[in-house]
């Protein structure tokens, strides 16, 4: 039997119950590519001895998850869900965890970053010095801004907490949202109103594109769009356009539909991106693996494959 670490990286050494595997008899399986796995090398590494999974953001469909006999419990390094198949893994009788308590200072923080970043011209100020052209770019401060923060859950929270410390105004959008300290308004409200949109909530159907040609034509001129949620929240070929001809005046964006992202986005100047890197902050990655460890462990004595 084996336990397979598919995300990216991770430190054995958070590892909760590591002694109780090896007790067990169960074998440890790192991610030998060290990077995202594609669907055949997941083929390739989850096979029908693996009981249990320690997941990145690898897709886990179906066709990955039916050969996989003997797997048990996938826990994810993380909080979205949305790249495991959901019902073929109830199905199949493998339950799903995930850690969604302990990423949320880290991506609130980087996505602070971001609208700094966009709003002092950080990042395109750097790449114009490193070619030569030294000359100091305008920027604007983010107390004189109304922030929109679309989706109201842990990390969104902590968004409008960080924001407040810097005197801007921020509005929030999110259904069912009963008490807040925060004024709530509609969406299109939302995107009329806000200098800078900024994103968090989970990706599904039903916030497929759910920023779409429609909402960004709402947003003021020169207003900007921050994304360190999932990259399909985002209509990509709308937040194109509106770029190109200068309706918005930035992004800042931690996620794409595709990734690893070499799209026309990275071409434009006004457009500032990291990689899908809202969680790498180290005191933040040993949180996620220690607590995704601990719960596949849990499962695994639950279900009597270790003591």
């Amino acid at each position: 039997m084996q336990v397979l670490i598919s995300t990216s990286t991770f430190n054995l050494k958070n590892f909760v119950g590591l002694d109780d595997l090896k007790n067990a008899k169960i074998e440890v399986k790192l991610n030998p590519h060290g990077k995202r796995l594609t669907r055949d090398q997941v083929l390739e590494l989850l096979d029908d001895k693996t009981v249990g999974l320690i997941a990145g953001l690898e897709q886990l469909s179906a066709e990955v998850l039916k050969p996989a006999k003997s797997l048990k419990v996938i826990a994810r390094v993380g909080t979205g869900l949305d790249s495991v198949d959901l019902v073929a893994a109830k199905e199949l009788g493998i339950q799903v965890l995930n850690t969604p308590d302990a990423p949320t200072s880290a991506v609130a923080e980087l996505t602070l970053a971001h609208i700094l970043g966009i709003l002092r011209n950080v990042g395109s100020t750097d790449r114009q010095i490193r070619l030569g052209n030294w000359h100091g770019q305008m920027g604007s401060l983010l107390a004189t801004k109304t922030v929109g923060v679309v989706g109201f859950g842990r990390i969104g929270r902590q968004v409008a907490k960080l924001l407040s410390g810097f005197g801007s105004n921020v509005v929030v959008c999110e259904t069912n949202l009963k008490i807040t300290d925060f004024e709530v308004c509609a969406l299109d409200d939302l995107c009329r109103r806000a200098d800078v949109l900024t994103l968090h909530l989970p990706y599904d159907e039903s916030t497929h594109h759910l920023i779409g040609e429609k909402q960004i034509k709402l947003m003021k001129p020169g207003s900007f769009v921050v994304n360190v949620a999932r990259g399909g929240i985002i209509d990509e070929a709308a937040l194109l356009n509106a770029l190109e001809t200068g309706h918005l005046a930035g992004a800042a964006l931690d996620c794409f539909e595709v990734e690893p992202y070499s799209g026309p986005l990275s071409k434009l100047e006004n457009v500032q991106m990291t990689a899908h890197m809202g969680t790498y902050a180290r005191e933040t990655r040993d949180l996620m693996e220690q607590e995704a460890s601990r719960l596949l462990m849990d499962c695994l004595r639950k279900l009597a494959v270790v003591k």
